[in-house]
């Protein structure tokens, strides 16, 4: 859908008319598109609210955003027809009325001009919002079920890894000091990104690998472009009560020389 929307802002951007009836032409296939747009978007969260995705943490925020979407494709179709009611149309007059003349015509298509291409810009506004509103969606779905799916295994996966790294060990120390997940923009892509109160950097790798743990948990109340409170669990907090794990040892004991070995055992 995202591409879609993108599509038809693309076409809005760039429309070609003259007032009056050729405005009329082209504007018609572009209110059309985006009234099919507002209904599939709105058929795609009726389905979402009744899948089994309303169970999953975070998906409220989801289908609000789909909700947003349905709106602002809504508000592009209405600027959309208020070119149509901006347009200068080219009927006769009512019967008694002079005619108009070519210059009274010239003078209300370079009125309606300018109205027109407001409620252009306008439209071409809400489509961009219902294209990144699409992305967002898409990312923000898979990142909640992946995350649940993590939560499901945590207490397996404890078991059989119960241990910590230093550096797990310093940013789950860090996160009981507060913490948030969320959202920021690298290049056009979303990269989810954890943040801490102390300063103390923690790369989204570390923090999946306490969360698959049950170490931390999030609140899912909130979206997570605002940024999600990272909360370290009970588990976390047993992890921390135990002495900070060492670095292994990466260079071995040189042995003595046979020498001084030999000369040990006579002594």
């Amino acid at each position: 859908m995202a591409h879609d929307f993108e599509a038809l802002k693309a076409r809005v951007r760039d429309v070609s008319y003259t007032p009056g009836t050729d405005a009329l032409r082209h504007i018609s296939p572009l209110l059309l598109q985006a009234q099919d747009l507002t209904a599939t978007a709105l058929v795609r969260l009726t389905a979402l609210d009744n899948s089994t995705y309303t169970h999953t943490p975070g998906s409220r925020a989801g289908l609000e955003l789909l909700a947003s979407v349905v709106s602002s494709s809504s508000l592009a179709g209405t600027g959309l027809a208020h070119v149509v009611l901006a347009n200068p149309y080219e009927g006769a007059q009512v019967a008694g009325y002079p005619a108009d003349d070519e210059a009274v015509r010239t003078a209300r298509r370079a009125k309606a001009i300018p109205k027109i291409n407001g409620h252009l810009d306008d439209a071409a506004h809400q489509l961009d919002l219902c294209a990144i509103g699409c992305h967002y969606l898409a990312h923000g779905i898979t990142e909640d079920l992946a995350t649940t799916q993590e939560h499901k295994s945590a207490a397996v996966r404890q078991k059989t890894d119960p241990s910590l790294t230093p550096a797990q060990y310093d940013a789950l120390s860090a996160l009981q000091g507060g913490g948030k997940l969320y959202e920021s923009s690298t290049r056009g892509l979303g990269v989810t990104r954890v943040a801490t109160k102390d300063g103390t950097r923690v790369s989204i790798a570390t923090y999946r690998a306490l969360a698959r743990r049950g170490l931390v948990s999030f609140d899912a109340s909130t979206s997570l472009y605002q940024g999600l409170k990272i909360t370290v669990t009970e588990q976390g907090q047993q992890a921390l009560a135990q002495p900070r794990p060492h670095a292994a040892l990466t260079t071995a004991v040189a042995a003595p020389p046979k020498a001084a070995v030999a000369q040990g055992a006579h002594l």
